[in-house]
């Protein structure tokens, strides 16, 4: 039979089959590749078991890396859902790794600016979002103080879709989970007893079928990080969609727009067109992909 991995620990699993009923599985080996979101193809064992024989082909893979260590955590993802705060203050570096790591595989970003009703501190935190907003990524003003308004903002953006709910700790991604699918936290303690794994569930990636429509919400847990050693500069560069236009215009096929004479994108920064502070996030994260290896 084939399904969809909807929890994942370890080499432990949740699986969705397409009859409906949800199996506990494993896969034999102790680096299985299997994440949240995978399409897979199960032997079942028993009345409630079931062994993980393939995982279909991908769609897209999301994952973050650094120097130590590279994490998948979801695979087939439309859109990446990155939810800021006007209070706590968010990191813009954060933000935009979320989008450079979107972008690089193909998943649609997505900014939802939670807690709109903090009146005093909305200003600062929408001008800090103005520079995304004028590269065209959708920026959706929410708060979960109504429920009604939220699921009439969110719910059609979700629709067919398997969205991926990500965000720092405290900027209200789990009460905009709780109003969209308010069995989850119920769900993931059912599956994180299934799977012996107790304490963990908060640090565990879990997809949700959304109740209201058909559609997909996988919740991660709260990040501070989001490494993306595993780009390669092409990729950097699709995360900085100002650049498009540019790249076109530089005299060397390989510019990494940091140096070289005749880039199209040092010219337009040059000339006020690409922020000097959006160049510089490039640049830091552009060095840190092509850093060499440390061993």
């Amino acid at each position: 039979m084939q399904g969809r991995v909807i929890t994942a620990y370890g080499r432990h699993f949740m699986v969705k089959l397409s009859d409906g009923t949800i199996r506990q599985s494993y896969m034999k080996g102790k680096k299985t590749g299997v994440c949240v979101g995978d399409y897979v193809r199960v032997a079942l064992q028993g009345n409630e078991e079931a062994r993980i024989e393939e995982v279909l082909e991908r769609q897209n893979l999301l994952y973050r890396s650094d120097e130590m260590r590279s994490k998948q955590f979801a695979a087939n993802v439309d859109q990446l859902l990155i939810v800021v705060a006007v209070q706590p203050t968010f990191s813009d570096d954060l933000l935009s790794r979320a989008i450079v790591g979107a972008r690089s595989a193909h998943i649609d970003p997505i900014i939802l600016l939670n807690k709109v009703d903090l009146i005093e501190d909305y200003p600062q935190a929408k001008e800090r979002l103005s520079i995304y907003a004028q590269l065209g990524i959708p920026i959706i003003e929410i708060s979960t103080l109504d429920a009604n308004q939220l699921k009439t903002q969110l719910l059609p953006l979700l629709q067919d879709k398997t969205s991926l709910l990500f965000g720092q700790s405290a900027m209200g991604k789990s009460s905009i989970l709780n109003v969209l699918v308010p069995e989850a936290k119920a769900h993931t303690q059912e599956y994180s007893v299934a799977l012996g794994t107790g304490k963990h569930t908060t640090t565990t990636t879990s997809l949700y079928e959304l109740p209201d429509i058909q559609g997909y919400l996988i919740d991660s847990p709260g990040f501070q990080s989001f490494g993306l050693r595993h780009l390669g500069q092409s990729e950097v560069a699709l995360g900085f969609p100002e650049f498009s236009e540019f790249v076109e215009q530089c005299k060397f096929y390989n510019c990494t727009h940091l140096h070289e004479p005749g880039c199209g994108v040092l010219r337009a920064l040059n000339e006020g067109i690409i922020s000097t502070k959006r160049h510089e996030m490039y640049e830091r994260i552009l060095l840190e992909c092509t850093a060499p290896e440390k061993y």
